[in-house]
């Protein structure tokens, strides 16, 4: 059987899967950046002639091998910290990976069926429409925003584009490198070589001038001493009553020799009980801290009124102040969508600390041994326009995880490669605290400057910059980009609709 002409069936089931998980393996922990590009030049190919029918299931196909190899590591939190039998957590996993490859289904459809007939749809349109199409999943059902292509350039060249675009400008450029490839590949003329040689080298070339580029700062001579502590509490000792004295006097053991420091992280959820509930722990702790003049940010549930509504929180003790309630949560880790139903069915819907609300939104960024930080808590380090919007007027950024729900998987290597492309796009520095790694420092061009181990108990020590003024992108967010490529693509409409008018 042959679906179309030069491509068989067995050939785009081998090669759509395989373009797509190209992606992933451009990403953390394998970093091996050209394979987004060998991506986008391959699905360029397999779209470049089929119907728009045959292009639901190519898209489907292609966003199955980029999920299924890049977000499986949620079967550890389904089986491992969710008691779900092996057969139910690779069932569940599947259908999270299948789900989110319709989106890839309907950019495929979008594209085939609107874009590609346009005047350089193929060119142009495509890189557009992929941006339009991982914005998409920035925001709709409250967002997935991971395995972006940008996330993979955060060394290269075109990283100098970040503080301007953020990473949708870099996904961008590499869709267009892609699909400038696959065109030149199809192509036998000098001209149309020379045009795509031009398009790849503005692009690459105007990142590489732009990339020493300081857009921010430095706000004081003198670095701050900051410290990060990272306990390595296994999770199914993280809510059990006998562990609480324990977890707490580990905390205390490994905070005393760092008073003097001027900031100390502890993870998300590091102390295992409400805010109100701890203050026996969290008063003589603040007090020796602010006699230190170290403030210590951590992370805690916050309960303002017993029996109401309780928050994921993060804040700030001793030489500090200010709580902070995340805004994003976590689908099913957080809360439970559908909860009615859902309750009680599996272990699963019922994990410790799953009924949190959402914060506030213009929440006040912390206060921290006299400096302005803005905090982030686990999932929100990866909502560029959230991390933009707060960082503005802050010195240096705070984003504490727990990802021990994800175990030796690569979930979390790709968690601390979304949070250094924030530090590059806002210029800031950025304390990343982590309950088993990796927790790391990273400066203000997202280079990673100190990094603990993974799944050991021990501190990170080292020294951050406060920063002053703001990037384009810490000014404006992703509108600039998203508005250039929604504009791009209705110009290109505009054209379609005069060429066919002089030529009916």
């Amino acid at each position: 059987m042959r679906i179309e002409s030069g491509l068989s069936t067995r050939f785009v089931l081998l090669m759509a899967p395989l373009a797509g998980a190209l992606i992933t393996l451009s990403l953390a922990p394998f970093n091996v950046w050209p394979a987004g590009i060998a991506s986008c030049a391959l699905y360029s190919y397999l779209l470049c002639t089929c119907s728009a029918r045959q292009a639901l299931w190519r898209g489907w196909l292609f966003g199955a091998g980029l999920f299924g190899t890049g977000v499986s590591w949620v079967y550890v939190s389904i089986h491992v910290h969710g008691n779900a039998g092996i057969p139910l957590a690779v069932a569940l996993t599947a259908l999270f990976c299948a789900a989110l490859a319709l989106l890839h289904a309907l950019f495929a459809w979008c594209y085939v069926r609107f874009v590609r007939p346009l005047p350089g749809g193929m060119l142009v349109g495509f890189p557009a429409l992929w941006v339009l199409f991982e914005w998409l999943r920035d925001w709709f059902l409250t967002g997935f925003p991971w395995l972006y292509l940008g996330y993979a350039h955060i060394d290269t060249w075109i990283a100098g584009w970040a503080p301007v675009t953020g990473v949708f400008g870099l996904s961008f450029i590499v869709a267009l490198t892609g699909s400038c490839l696959f065109l030149a590949w199809r192509s036998r003329r000098l001209v149309a070589w020379a045009t795509y040689a031009v398009a790849i080298i503005t692009v690459w070339g105007g990142g590489a001038i732009l990339k020493p580029t300081q857009w921010v700062a430095r706000a004081t001579e003198e670095p701050l001493r900051v410290a990060i502590v990272q306990p390595d509490v296994a999770q199914e000792n993280k809510w059990n009553r006998a562990w609480y004295r324990p977890i707490l006097q580990q905390l205390e053991d490994a905070t005393e020799p760092l008073l003097g420091y001027d900031i100390i992280v502890w993870p998300e959820s590091a102390v295992p009980n409400y805010y109100q509930r701890a203050q026996d722990f969290l008063q003589p702790m603040a007090q020796r801290a602010s006699e230190a003049r170290t403030t210590i940010i951590t992370g805690i549930p916050y309960s303002p009124v017993a029996g109401g509504e309780y928050y994921n929180s993060i804040a700030a003790l001793g030489f500090g102040q200010g709580v902070y309630h995340k805004q994003r949560l976590v689908p099913f880790g957080e809360y439970v969508p559908l909860e009615k139903w859902l309750r009680g069915l599996i272990a699963f819907f019922d994990l410790p600390m799953s009924g949190f609300s959402p914060g506030p939104a213009n929440q006040s960024a912390l206060r921290a041994s006299g400096y302005r930080v803005a905090p982030f808590i686990c999932y929100e380090i990866v909502y560029g326009d959230l991390v933009a919007k707060n960082s503005r007027n802050t010195d240096l950024i705070v984003t504490i995880s727990n990802d021990t729900w994800f175990g030796d998987s690569i979930g979390p290597l790709q968690h601390l490669q979304i949070a250094q492309m924030r530090g590059r796009e806002v210029g800031r520095y950025v304390l990343r605290g982590t309950n088993n790694g990796v927790s790391a420092i990273i400066d203000h061009q997202g280079r990673v400057v100190a990094r603990s181990e993974r799944f050991v108990a021990t501190t990170l020590v080292g020294e951050a910059e406060a920063m002053l003024g703001e990037t384009p992108f810490g000014s404006f967010g992703t509108t600039p980009i998203i508005a250039a490529c929604a504009l791009c693509l209705i110009l290109m409409y505009l054209m379609y609709i005069g060429f066919w008018r002089d030529t009916a």
